[in-house]
């Protein structure tokens, strides 16, 4: 079992990706147990408002889970120096969005469709009808969803041995993913320009101000 799973990534990406996960789920469910009770605040805009419901764009936003993995396990396999910048940039950028999400906590109500309105609604409408139950409309700055997809996107720009069809597929991919979460009613506009905002700023801690200490270049 070991070995099947260093064929697909080497040691330090399966522990980078181990923490990666344990500290999306603090970030995002265990950062409740703080804000449940505190006032959240709504910084939708006019544009967000008049922006369309758009129930098929559910798929892109299911999709995106599919994306991460991809795009994560082809980062891991990137090499020493693309694997810890990407990953310890996607922690650091984690780290903002838990800070962010306790001390300053947001939410979408008023401005999505109810659970029971959706019903019977089509394919579209009853996944996202799922996706809201299972989903609390909080936690939405800056934007998760679009975080993680942006960190696939970088990462593609780094990856030497892969076609270069696959920068393309992830450019389009986190667009339609940026799109999704404000055509489903997930999140505003500012959540995306928050997503990319603390990726752009973990990568820039973690290529400039940490790992050129002890990743050699060229490695």
């Amino acid at each position: 079992m070991k070995r099947q799973l260093l064929k697909i990534m080497p040691a330090y990406s399966w522990v980078l990706l181990t923490i990666i996960v344990s500290v999306n789920y603090l970030t995002y469910f265990g950062t409740r147990t703080f804000t449940t009770g505190l006032k959240h605040y709504s910084i939708a805009g006019s544009l967000d408002r008049n922006l369309p419901f758009v129930p098929f764009f559910i798929l892109f936003y299911v999709l995106a889970y599919a994306q991460w993995i991809i795009g994560f396990v082809l980062i891991g396999r990137g090499g020493y120096k693309v694997a810890l910048t990407m990953f310890i940039g996607e922690l650091i950028a984690k780290g903002i969005a838990l800070a962010c999400f306790i001390l300053f906590p947001t939410t979408m109500e008023g401005l999505r469709p109810g659970v029971e309105s959706l019903r019977g609604g089509g394919v579209w409408c009853e996944l996202t009808a799922w996706v809201y139950s299972m989903d609390a409309p909080d936690n939405l700055f800056p934007s998760i969803h679009c975080l993680e997809s942006w960190v696939c996107f970088r990462g593609a720009l780094r990856l030497k041995k892969v076609p270069g069809w696959y920068v393309y597929a992830m450019l389009v991919m986190t667009l339609l993913v940026f799109a999704s979460t404000v055509l489903v009613k997930q999140h505003v506009l500012i959540d995306i320009v928050g997503g990319v905002a603390v990726v752009e700023i973990g990568l820039f801690i973690s290529g400039r101000l940490l790992l050129k200490r002890f990743v050699k270049e060229g490695t």
